[in-house]
C-alpha cells in the first residue's frame, strides 16, 4: 500500500512531476484565454518558469528539491488572474491528470493542495 509514500513518490518523483508540468503548461499556453500570460515571453523566461514550477511542485509534494522561487502571492501579483482564469486553470489541470491517468487519491491530494493556493493567485 502507498500510505507511507510521499505524494512526490506516488507521482513518480521528479520525472513524473516534470511530465505533469510539461503537459499542464502546454495546455495552459495553448488555451485561448490563459495563453495571454505567455504571449510575449521569451523562450528562456518560459523555460525558467517551467523549472520553477517543477521545483515548486516537487518540494510541496514532499520531494528532495530546493525551490528558489518566490511565494505564490508575490509571483502572481499584478497578473490580473480572475475567477474565470482560475476555473479554466482547474479544468486544464484536471484534463492533464486524466490524460496522464493520475490515480484518484493522488488527484485528490493535488486538488487539495492547488485549492489552498487560490487566495494567493486570484485577484479579488
Amino acid at each position: 500500500m502507498n500510505d507511507n509514500k510521499s505524494l512526490y513518490e506516488r507521482l513518480g518523483g521528479y520525472d513524473g512531476i516534470t511530465i505533469f508540468a510539461n503537459e499542464l503548461l502546454s495546455r495552459l499556453q495553448g488555451d485561448d484565454k490563459l495563453g495571454r500570460f505567455w504571449k510575449n515571453r521569451g523562450k528562456d523566461g518560459i523555460e525558467r518558469e517551467k523549472q520553477l514550477l517543477i521545483d515548486y511542485l516537487c518540494i510541496n509534494a514532499g520531494g528532495p528539491v530546493y525551490y528558489t522561487g518566490r511565494d505564490m502571492k508575490l509571483t502572481h501579483e499584478g497578473m490580473k488572474i480572475s475567477e474565470e482564469d482560475w476555473t479554466i486553470f482547474i479544468k486544464r489541470a484536471g484534463e492533464t491528470m486524466e490524460f496522464l491517468k493520475v490515480p484518484e487519491q493522488e488527484c485528490n491530494d493535488i486538488v487539495t493542495f492547488v485549492l489552498s493556493l487560490k487566495n494567493d493567485i486570484v485577484e479579488k
